[in-house]
């Protein structure tokens, strides 16, 4: 009895109730006829939360993520697949658990419960927030046509839902860091099968003619030479800075999610074109390295930013990690004179070196609740690295990361063509 009374609604609870009350009175009154319907009365309940507590014991459900792992912005269908077995006589309102993130919670009121076989309902998901989310539990709401029982059992648990940050198509490279080009100049040359492969270039004074490689000097009617060494492969370092301190706003739309972005964009492009590149936190935490060429280590990098979270670090720990001959693309947020002085501390004059200056302050949208001073103006983090020798853009919330990206290579390109 008390697994029966469990399941009962406030309205199946007053109509037992008022069935004990009638029963009570047709014994004290001695009239059977009302005891008929106290009887009644009593039954029709019990026999509902009967029903219903055998839907719930028989109806089970699987939830499918397609696909499980999407970009920001993207599409993701979520189907849900209900099981039942037997005659069920109840109705069905299922709820999968959603967070705000993704969209808010899905119902759906099923008109025919399953009886035999299975139903399949799906909605949409559009995820507006980078990160890994939790979607589910998937509840089912039970109850009989007269809403006299109820029961709302978990028909299936959590599923695991990967947002990775919105990576845009970019064009073209800074002034120095041609994309796809690992020789210097002139080519190589094949000899034929099962020979090795050489680098040639033009004659220059004073190199030494018994490495003039014949064959290609007729082939191409100048001097040519042999290079006796591969030149290195060009190397990139892209550096996110996600200091707390440096960003302005709040979710989606805060200056952190647009570098994000941005520097995902710019790892995924340099990496796509053959380029070597590693991906570096303010912090000095190498999130992807250039240990391979393959999309894995683009998947990786994209994995780790959709969990990357900001950090309370005043400071830019990355120098280390900036420090030698490779190019380096830096994502800025608002920059203190310290910082600045940190970045060129380990960037001497000379190394190619980009930064794209994000101006918070227009992230800096008032009544956001941000217990951080005034943003740095970017004007003169801009100034300084532009006397150093870095080449500069300054982007703000409206402009998006692929003209930004455009603005950064034609100011490498002005600086590099500017008279020394």
């Amino acid at each position: 009895m008390p697994r029966q009374l469990a399941g009962l609604t406030t309205r199946g609870r007053c109509l037992l109730a008022a069935g004990l009350a009638a029963a009570l009175c047709a014994v004290l009154v001695d009239e059977r006829d009302l005891l008929r319907v106290a009887a009644f009365a009593m039954m029709l309940p019990m026999t509902a939360s009967v029903v219903v507590g055998y839907t719930r014991h028989r109806l089970r459900a699987d939830r499918d993520l397609t696909p499980s792992r999407v970009a920001v912005g993207g599409d993701c269908q979520v189907r849900l697949t209900l099981h039942g077995t037997g005659r069920l006589c109840a109705q069905l309102l299922v709820e999968d658990v959603v967070p705000d993130a993704l969209g808010g919670s899905c119902r759906v009121v099923v008109a025919h419960p399953p009886r035999i076989g299975a139903v399949e309902l799906s909605y949409p998901l559009r995820p507006v927030q980078r990160g890994v989310h939790s979607l589910g539990p998937l509840i089912a709401r039970i109850t009989d046509p007269l809403d006299l029982a109820q029961y709302c059992p978990t028909l299936a648990g959590p599923s695991r839902l990967v947002v990775i940050p919105a990576v845009v198509s970019l064009t073209g490279s800074p002034a120095g860091g041609e994309l796809g080009t690992g020789e210097a100049a002139g080519g190589r040359m094949g000899f034929g099968p099962g020979q090795d492969e050489v680098v040639v270039r033009s004659y220059r004074h004073g190199d030494d003619l018994r490495k003039v490689h014949w064959r290609t000097t007729a082939r191409r009617d100048e001097l040519m030479v042999r290079v006796e060494e591969w030149p290195e492969r060009s190397r990139a370092t892209v550096l996110l800075d996600h200091r707390a301190a440096a960003h302005r706003g709040s979710g989606p739309a805060s200056s952190l999610e647009y570098a994000v972005s941005l520097a995902a964009s710019v790892y995924v492009h340099l990496r796509r074109h053959g380029q070597q590149a590693r991906l570096v936190t303010a912090d000095g935490l190498v999130l992807a390295g250039a240990a391979d060429q393959t999309d894995h280590t683009i998947d990786t990098a994209l994995d780790a930013l959709a969990v990357l979270r900001a950090t309370d670090q005043p400071d830019l720990a990355s120098g280390p990690a900036m420090a030698g001959r490779q190019d380096v693309v830096a994502v800025l947020g608002a920059l203190r004179p310290v910082a600045i002085e940190q970045l060129l501390a380990h960037r001497p004059r000379g190394r190619r070196s980009h930064a794209v200056l994000l101006d918070v302050a227009a992230w800096d949208i008032a009544g956001n609740g941000s217990s951080y001073p005034v943003a740095a103006d970017p004007a003169q983090a801009a100034r300084l690295l532009v006397a150093a020798g870095w080449s500069v853009a300054v982007a703000r919330p409206e402009q998006p990361p692929a003209s930004i990206w455009d603005q950064l290579c034609s100011s490498s390109r002005s600086k590099l063509a500017a008279p020394r």
